[in-house]
């Protein structure tokens, strides 16, 4: 219940920005009128800029995170604005094909070549492209220094050396096509197209999607493409960003040796930046359709500004950061109370549009409501917040809580500088190149930044504010499903419901929290008995209460903790007949500690790094959270408040509850919903515990018998098993572990978790749903059973997926043209029973389902036959291999896996023979392993097609 308790706060999350199909230009650094006393920005002196002869710009600076891996990336500073009308959609057409043969790699040798060398395509080897740029990039093993060197050939086909084959043409035509189905053809999509003239009226970006048009991508003349290619792939357009562990001398040579060569046009196009004009007079748009599940209200105001490249900038950027968490934490303790008139409310300033158009930023202004009709009202209750800020400003409590959040945020940082990840560098060096967006060293990012935060004043804070509720600029979107229709406010009240939304504020009073989070320190424990896990590097440590605490402590971070926790029971522990009584206990945890609410503990833990939580599944409950070493006892200290004094809150039930409703009661007309449905009910039988509540249904779910059930399972610590892991000293973290764990209430009661079913329908099942208007279907083929959940067959059973993944992308996209991504997945679980779960799935044009569904099949029963070929073989080791060595430098892996060993009572030193084990992935045992898990003893076909 949890899980769709979160969905409708995504669903107003979604509708922020217009969704398209590339990823979109980065939002850029931002204008500010105050000045620092630091006036300018220094080069960065670990990152070495150049520029060949071409024109071709370069980025290089060495980091050892993560070791022996660099990152690559070749942009290029043109995107779909650069399109003709003949040739809309060309843009993404070409980097498709900068994947589909170059000079030095034919055909599909490229993504051949470098899966062989661990580099996974999608995941790692990937490209994008937006309005303004497209942007190719390949993370890359630095430790085969002919892999490396080939890595930079790599990039230098794709500037210049696409092949562009008709056939190949031809062939990814049906892929783009897929990939716009796949992506589009629903509810979110139709509206796109109704709003775009609206919220990007007058432009170019309106009319130059990065998708393009359908028509031209089925019928464009080759010749097209190939224009494109050679007008705007050109290395005056062109940089190679490279940060990694490695020789930036070496670096440099190789990309002298490799993009020297590349010419630019003798008669180049000229490059042109677009703009978005204004609209004096306000604009509202409303949009209804069939699929569409929410009643939702934005409205934007905006506002435009020169960005200097220097210190105001960043002065600014800190400023919007500031105003959006104040009015943010105002909206939230709104709705904590209960009196907002809104399901759902957000505000922020920012870039418009996810910074899509340069130049623009925007206030934006988010209302959910649980009836159409209330759209005015629920807009009128967001833009009140706004309003307020702007008449009355924020109070110097509300800011000293926001700049004691932004400095530990700071030092955080500061202490982290050498242990920055690759990716970071790259985005921030491609702003530059795209937007000349500075580059801030982070020694420098850390002075200026504690210097800014001790100048910014309440006063320029407010005064910023002040300015941001404009007349001018304004649009409104409206947004609700079909039948609801007649039921939508007028243009006119939904702007005057803006308007007005000013008129009879008062000054917000910002109550303080003087109280402290525990009244008194628990009654500590001892460690009775201790162990070491060698091989790892891991501690255990049993406590006097019961409770077991497993340490590894690790040099990956120099300021992070993380720690989790389970113990069996969950919600396995209530009976059938009390489950949707108690389902609401999950959500305990979320609602606040004894006496605080959120807001207010947000206030408490101002400045602190420190997070706790609690949390009930299926089978387990248990703890969660993260810290600075410095604010491990604060982490410690909510681990033993949220365990022991839970917080009842009635306000906030109903208002989740009310919530949940409107989730609900649309749910079933988006096609995705009832697909989900429909899958959900077949994997568990149709499992009281696995599907959503109906809303008769809701009317049974107790808070009282929740927040019982919740406090019964957190009333015994003597299961509990703690994992740690990140800098810290076994020695020195007992007395707390003794203190907050060791304190924890216990009573010895030796639970198990119950087996309540739920395993999915055995043999031959199909489910065809007819639901939808767009002509798109979707597919998921299940084959599952009981299994023996053993290390070893985990392996083969992954194996055996990502070859199969091989086979189908390969079979469906390449040869079919049928599909964009198809993805095969595994999961295997040990209790509360053994079972497997292969799925392979995709979307395709609804004609076309037969013939692709046999054409996985085909491929499985290839497998049977002849098992895997031995370069499926080499892919799948060298991409577990390269996987492994990453994560072995990473704290999320090590908790992630030692709770796993844990919970499965498995070796958990079995990671250090994952080398050796990949051995045991051969050929044949794929094939073995495809008999097996494929047999189609307990098959699922599950397919979504449109209504007619």
């Amino acid at each position: 219940m949890k899980r769709n308790f979160l969905l409708l706060t995504l669903a107003a999350a979604s509708v922020l920005q217009v969704s398209f199909t590339q990823a979109q230009a980065q939002p850029k650094p931002k204008q500010a009128a105050a000045k620092s006393a630091i006036g300018s920005i220094p080069a960065d002196p670990d990152v070495k800029i150049g520029k060949l002869s071409n024109g071709l710009t370069y980025y290089i600076r060495k980091n050892s995170e993560p070791r022996n891996r660099a990152v690559l990336y070749m942009a290029l500073k043109a995107g779909s604005l650069m399109e003709t009308d003949a040739q809309q959609g060309l843009a993404h057409f070409t980097e498709h094909m900068a994947f589909n043969g170059t000079k030095d790699f034919p055909k599909n040798e490229l993504i051949n070549y470098l899966q062989k060398a661990g580099v996974k395509f999608g995941a790692d080897l990937n490209a994008y492209t937006s309005f303004d740029q497209t942007v190719y990039q390949l993370p890359i093993p630095t430790d085969s220094a002919a892999l490396f060197r080939n890595g930079f050939k790599i990039l230098a086909n794709w500037a210049g050396y696409v092949s562009m084959e008709n056939d190949d043409i031809d062939e990814e035509r049906g892929v783009i096509v897929e990939e716009d189905r796949q992506r589009g053809k629903n509810a979110q999509s139709r509206m796109q197209k109704e709003l775009l003239p609206v919220l990007l009226g007058g432009s170019r970006y309106a009319e130059r999607i990065p998708i393009g048009k359908l028509d031209i991508i089925q019928h464009f003349q080759h010749n097209e493409i190939k224009q494109f290619y050679k007008d705007w792939y050109r290395p005056n357009l062109q940089a190679v960003i490279a940060v990694g562990d490695f020789d930036v001398a070496q670096v440099e040579a190789l990309i002298r040796e490799n993009f020297s060569p590349l010419a630019n046009p003798a008669n180049p196009r000229p490059h042109q930046r677009y703009d978005l004009p204004d609209n004096k007079q306000p604009v509202v748009k409303q949009v209804t359709d069939k699929e569409f599940p929410y009643n939702v209200v934005i409205a934007f105001i905006r506002h435009r500004y020169k960005e200097t490249g220097g210190v105001a900038d960043v002065r600014k950027g800190i400023i919007t950061s500031m105003i959006n968490s104040m009015i943010g934490a105002r909206i939230q303790e709104l709705k904590q109370k209960g009196t907002a008139p809104f399901v759902d409310g957000q505000f922020s300033y920012g870039a418009y549009q996810g910074g899509m158009v340069p130049g623009i930023d925007a206030a934006t202004i988010v209302a959910v409501t649980k009836d159409p009709g209330e759209l005015a009202k629920g807009l009128s209750g967001v833009a009140a917040e706004a309003e307020r800020m702007a008449q009355f400003g924020f109070t110097a409590s509300e800011l000293e809580v926001v700049k004691k959040n932004m400095e530990a945020g700071n030092e955080k940082n500061y202490r982290e500088k050498d242990k920055i990840n690759s990716n970071a560098f790259v985005q921030t060096y491609l702003r530059n190149f795209m937007y000349k967006s500075p580059i801030l060293s982070p020694d420098f990012r850390y002075t200026l930044t504690k210097q800014l935060l001790s100048e910014i004043t309440l006063a320029e804070v407010n005064q910023f504010a002040k300015k941001i509720m404009t007349p001018e600029n304004i649009t409104i979107i409206a947004q609700a499903p079909e039948k609801d229709k007649a039921k939508l406010p007028a243009d006119a009240q939904l702007l005057d419901a803006l308007r007005n939304s000013g008129k009879g504020l008062t000054a917000y009073v910002d109550a303080g929290v003087n109280k402290p989070l525990l009244e008194k320190k628990p009654t500590p424990g001892k460690v009775t008995a201790e162990e070491r896990i060698e091989g790892i590097d891991v501690t255990k440590l049993t406590l006097s209460n019961g409770v077991k605490v497993y340490l590894k402590p690790t040099t990956f971070k120099n300021d992070q903790i993380i720690f989790s926790s389970f113990a069996e029971g969950g919600m396995s522990l209530a009976e059938d007949r009390d489950y949707m009584a108690t389902n609401y206990a999950g959500n305990i945890g979320g609602d606040g500690i004894g006496e605080f609410e959120n807001t207010q503990l947000r206030k408490m833990l101002a400045g602190s790094t420190a997070n706790g939580s609690v949390y009930i599944s299926s089978l387990y409950e248990g703890y969660g959270g993260s810290a600075s070493p410095k604010d491990l006892e604060t982490a410690l200290q909510l681990v033993y408040a949220h365990g022991t004094n839970p917080r009842k809150d009635p306000i906030l039930f109903k208002k989740n509850m009310d919530e949940f409703r409107v989730y609900l009661q649309n749910a079933d007309d988006s096609p995705e919903s009832v697909y989900g449905d429909t899958i959900t009910s077949v994997m568990s039988s149709n499992s009281l515990r696995e599907r959503k509540p109906t809303l008769a249904e809701l009317d049974q779910i107790s808070l009282d018998r929740s927040f019982a059930f919740f406090k019964d399972r957190f009333a015994d610590a003597s299961g509990q098993t703690f994992v740690f892991v990140g800098n810290f000293e076994v020695e020195k973290i007992k007395p707390l572990l003794e203190t907050y764990l060791g304190g924890l209430p216990a009573t010895g009661r030796k639970e198990k978790f119950a087996d309540r079913g739920g395993k999915p329908l055995t043999g031959n099942v199909t489910r065809i749903v007819k639901k939808g208007i767009e002509d798109k279907a979707q597919v998921k083929l299940f084959f599952h059973g009981d299994y023996d959940y053993a290390a070893d067959n985990n392996l083969q059973l992954s194996a055996l997926s990502d070859v199969l993944e091989f086979k189908v992308l390969e079979r469906l996209r390449e040869k079919e043209s049928g599909v964009y991504s198809p993805r095969v997945g595994v999961s295997y679980e040990k209790y509360p029973q053994p079972y497997y779960n292969l799925t392979i799935s995709f979307s395709c044009a609804s004609a076309n389902v037969d013939k692709l569904v046999n054409a996985a099949l085909d491929e499985i029963e290839k497998i049977k036959k002849e098992g895997a070929t031995a370069v499926d073989i080499e892919k799948f080791r060298a991409e577990s291999a390269r996987a492994m060595e990453v994560s072995l430098r990473e704290n999320n892996f090590w908790l992630s896996y030692i709770t796993s060993k844990l919970k499965t009572n498995e070796d958990p030193l079995s990671v250090l023979r994952h080398a050796e084990r990949l051995q045991q992935v051969t050929e044949a045992s794929v094939k073995a392993a495809a008999v097996k898990y494929l047999g189609g003893a307990n098959y699922f076909k599950a397919v979504l097609v449109p209504e007619k």
